[in-house]
């Protein structure tokens, strides 16, 4: 009885320490191993945005660099001079290399704001939808700001495929005050 009473006093010793290690040993290491887990993701998960964010910053660089170039070119777009019709003369000159005919370009009256000075101007010609195009592509390439305020475009009644086009466009320059 006595060897009996030791058997089981030695399996309760032993599942107290069992009990004792499971309960203020290994489940305290296992919530900081699962701490250290959550811990450790949201750190690669920081890295990651990190990253991305890295890559990112190299192309709003780019933007950034591009932007800066418009804005230089924009100032340098804007003479401290009228000089109004050797630029109608360009207008004119590239209508006439799209083969559009019928050309009106008529400037209206100068309005000046705080040191600029817009000219509206209204144009009009007629020739195919794609000679329109390209001609407006190249109008924004010029060597002077515009603004295009209005397009129309309306299609001929004689199914020719020319389009007549009235435009109306801003041209700007600096006033003396400017």
């Amino acid at each position: 009885m006595f060897r009996e009473k030791k058997q089981i006093l030695i399996l309760v010793t032993a599942a107290a320490a069992f009990g004792g290690f499971v309960l203020f040993c290994y489940m305290p290491m296992s919530r900081k191993l699962s701490i250290v887990k959550s811990a450790r993701a949201d750190q690669n998960l920081i890295v990651a945005k990190g990253i991305s964010d890295s890559e990112q910053l190299s192309l709003f660089t780019e933007q950034l660099h591009k932007l800066r170039n418009k804005l230089d070119n924009y100032e340098a777009n804007i003479p401290k001079q009228r000089d109004l019709g050797s630029f109608l003369k360009k207008i004119a000159e590239l209508m006439d290399s799209y083969n559009l005919i019928e050309q009106v370009i008529e400037p209206l009256e100068d309005m000046k704001i705080s040191g600029l000075a817009c000219i509206p101007v209204n144009m009009g010609c007629k020739g195919k939808l794609n000679d329109i195009f390209q001609f407006y592509e190249k109008l924004q390439d010029l060597d002077r700001q515009i603004r295009i305020k209005q397009v129309k475009l309306k299609n001929g009644n004689d199914f020719s495929g020319e389009v007549k086009m009235e435009t109306e466009i801003i041209i700007y320059y600096r006033t003396q005050a400017g």
